[in-house]
């Protein structure tokens, strides 16, 4: 297995995963599945950008359109309408930012990277839209390639495997071959936990986390809050957060170098208390 690579050039600024980092996200959505309508004003947005980057994130993943399982594709002219000015917005008053566009749509992420954003956090692995690994070839920016099945009002019917592990390996390999040959250069790879999966399926893909590892590219985890979690403990996803640094523990353990998360300052705090005990050594 080669070296996972641990920069990525976001539009000329270099993201070290020496240590692993963290992915705030940010929905300008009414209808995502944990903070659906909280940041719908740019001042909302505003405020909650502010505080990521205070508690240490690394990433701003703004997206417009849900993907929670059963959700509808928006039309295009919505999602821009949502994301282009809280793309706007967090780029200029926040430059230290390094802001990701979650769409599935090749024309969005062109807008996108053209108001600011600088890595394309894409659901679809290019399938929903045309040209999507060509546009991120022609822009030069990291591809976040997760593995799904289906659109996500389709794919909780979807969620049939022989050998999960196996076969969510040999996809992204694959798609990954497809990316370098258009010229995509930086690649986070990211299993889908919950996208066309159930929660055993979830449990076994976060188990075999690191052998995504042998693709050489950095892993994401993007468990925060997730039904593999509220529907395991039996509670409501607003009471997830400690069942979710729980698991981020392993995802650590297990090789991520990114965590998408909806709570900042807990992901921070865990990914410290996790390099204190892998530094530790022996006594």
């Amino acid at each position: 297995m080669l070296a996972t690579r641990r920069t990525l050039n976001c539009k000329g600024r270099l993201l070290s995963l020496e240590s692993p980092a963290v992915m705030g996200i940010l929905n300008v959505t009414p209808d995502s599945f944990y903070d659906g309508g909280r940041h719908g004003s740019l001042d909302a947005v505003r405020r909650k950008t502010e505080q990521m980057l205070r508690e240490g994130a690394a990433i701003i993943d703004i997206g417009g359109m849900s993907s929670r399982p059963g959700a509808e594709l928006v039309p295009e002219t919505t999602e821009l309408s949502r994301i282009l000015p809280a793309i706007e917005l967090v780029t200029q008053e926040f430059p230290e930012a390094i802001v990701s566009v979650d769409t599935a749509r090749a024309a969005v992420v062109r807008l996108a990277v053209e108001a600011g954003a600088a890595m394309v956090n894409d659901i679809s692995a290019g399938r929903f839209t045309e040209g999507m690994y060509e546009t991120v070839a022609d822009l030069g920016v990291p591809y976040i390639l997760m593995h799904t099945k289906g659109a996500p009002d389709v794919m909780a019917r979807q969620a049939h495997y022989e050998d999960v592990v196996q076969e969510v390996l040999d996809f992204l390999i694959a798609e990954a071959g497809r990316l370098r040959a258009v010229g995509v250069k930086d690649i986070i790879i990211d299993p889908g936990f919950g996208f066309a999966k159930n929660i055993r399926h979830n449990f076994q893909l976060l188990k075999h986390l690191h052998v995504f590892r042998i693709l050489s590219y950095p892993v994401l985890a993007g468990i925060s809050r997730k039904s593999m979690i509220y529907r395991t403990l039996g509670i409501p996803s607003d009471e997830a957060l400690n069942g979710t640094t729980a698991l981020h523990i392993v995802a650590l353990q297990q090789g991520a170098s990114l965590l998408r998360v909806h709570d900042v300052k807990e992901a921070m705090e865990t990914i410290r208390l996790w390099s204190a005990l892998e530094t530790a050594g022996d006594a």
